[in-house]
């Protein structure tokens, strides 16, 4: 049995005893995010785990990067789900089949996503750069651009907690 008092035999019979050590825990550096990843039009996606750099079976995670007063081309991820973490700045997010939702989050706000949803991302901010985390609940990067023209006036949701109703 290995130093650490755990049984490694999954991952095979003759495990060394450094078997962690690159298969273990992966640390990415913020400054070497992949930007060869799926694009939308208005913002720019960095991958930092997926199946090509980590090995990563079930998820998908990096950044992405919206200028002031920019906004995303219409878009889904398949049959993906997708968190949204705002770390700066203020999203505006629309959705929809003309994309006649729409609700705001800020830095510490989270955003779900579920599959197949058009939706797209708007910098509700005209002086500083919207930057989030993002994770989907697959190893790449499924982007579905889409051609949809949006209502004039969408209609404002709140968020309503149905565990912990008011």
């Amino acid at each position: 049995m290995p130093h650490d008092g755990h049984d490694h035999s999954s991952l095979g019979p003759n495990v060394p005893e450094d078997a962690w050590k690159h298969s273990g825990v992966r640390v990415i550096p913020g400054g070497s995010l992949d930007p060869n990843t799926a694009q939308t039009p208005g913002m720019d996606r960095r991958a930092a785990i997926n199946l090509a750099r980590v090995g990563a079976q079930k998820i998908w995670a990096g950044t992405v990067h919206i200028h002031a007063n920019a906004k995303t081309g219409a878009h889904h991820h398949g049959p993906l789900e997708s968190v949204i973490y705002v770390v700066k700045g203020r999203a505006r997010m629309r959705w929809g089949e003309k994309l006649e939702f729409v609700a705001e989050a800020g830095p510490g706000d989270f955003i779900y996503v579920p599959p197949y949803v058009p939706h797209q991302e708007i910098n509700a901010s005209s002086d500083e750069t919207l930057e989030c985390v993002l994770v989907r609940s697959d190893n790449e990067a499924v982007v579905v651009n889409l051609d949809i023209e949006p209502v004039e006036k969408p209609e404002n949701v709140p968020w309503i907690d149905p565990i912990h109703k008011a």
